[in-house]
């Protein structure tokens, strides 16, 4: 499943602020003009070419009628999915957290978790239930928000076959799941290579040796795979620079500026 915990830094809080001012540049209705220029620019209401995921799209409506957001396209500089829904809220970040949690009421399976100028909450479909998908905020401005509504990724079921090198009961991540976030390429041989962000680790398939940029490393649980998929320990993630946290009964992954929301495979 996917998301949060997330890490977003200043250059891409920058990169959001000055997509967010180019739709609106580019998408503005014509106005009648005014005496002075505005100090921060408005997204305008644009047309939503992607179709958003029914989850996404009616928990998205849900936060909207809690914080009054206006629906406009995902900054390219913000790795989500197609089906992501994102929305523009004329506010400061502080007071649209407790608004949504209250809005969301039993759905609601954490804490909010911040980083920096981004905060995360993951959401259950129902009360009680597994979650579903999270949402998002982050602060372009002291007073503007961008509100970014993702559905959660449910990872594969595991196989009835147990793949050969699996520790049972350990978490593990299909190497497909973590798209986004970590980009995992196969070199043939049982051999992966994945990156995140400036770091590279290459991984054999029933080895726990691994090689780094910097040299090797031990991984606590040597990789597997199904024979399509990388079966990769999620304690193993931490050898890139990627941090784990708990949340509900999924994981947040979070390398750098990226994280993604998942429920690991238990075998």
């Amino acid at each position: 499943m996917r998301l949060p915990t997330l890490n977003v830094p200043a250059l891409l809080t920058a990169a959001l602020t000055s997509a967010l001012a180019t739709a609106s540049l580019s998408s503005a209705q014509t106005a009648a003009p005014s005496t002075a220029a505005p100090a921060t620019a408005t997204p305008a209401r644009v047309a939503v070419t992607n179709v958003p995921s029914p989850v996404a799209s009616a928990l998205a409506v849900q936060v909207s009628s809690a914080v009054k957001g206006q629906l406009v396209r995902c900054p390219a500089g913000l790795k989500v999915s197609a089906q992501a829904v994102c929305l523009y809220v004329k506010s400061a970040q502080a007071p649209l957290r407790p608004a949504i949690r209250t809005k969301l009421a039993g759905r609601a399976l954490t804490d909010w978790k911040t980083s920096g100028k981004a905060a995360s909450l993951l959401v259950a479909d129902r009360a009680g239930g597994p979650v579903s998908a999270f949402v998002m905020l982050t602060s372009l401005s002291d007073t503007e928000t961008l509100v970014v509504v993702e559905a959660v990724k449910a990872a594969a079921s595991a196989r009835a076959a147990l793949p050969a090198g699996v520790v049972k009961g350990e978490p593990y991540v299909l190497g497909s799941d973590l798209a986004g976030v970590v980009n995992v390429t196969s070199l043939g041989g049982g051999k992966y290579r994945l990156a995140a962000g400036s770091e590279t680790l290459t991984v054999t398939v029933g080895a726990k040796n691994a090689q780094l940029s910097a040299g090797t490393v031990q991984l606590p649980l040597a990789p597997a795979t199904d024979g399509k998929n990388l079966i990769f320990p999620l304690s193993g993630l931490r050898s890139l620079g990627c941090t784990v946290t708990p949340a509900g009964n999924a994981m947040t992954v979070a390398c750098g500026a990226q994280s993604v929301g998942l429920k690991p495979i238990v075998f």
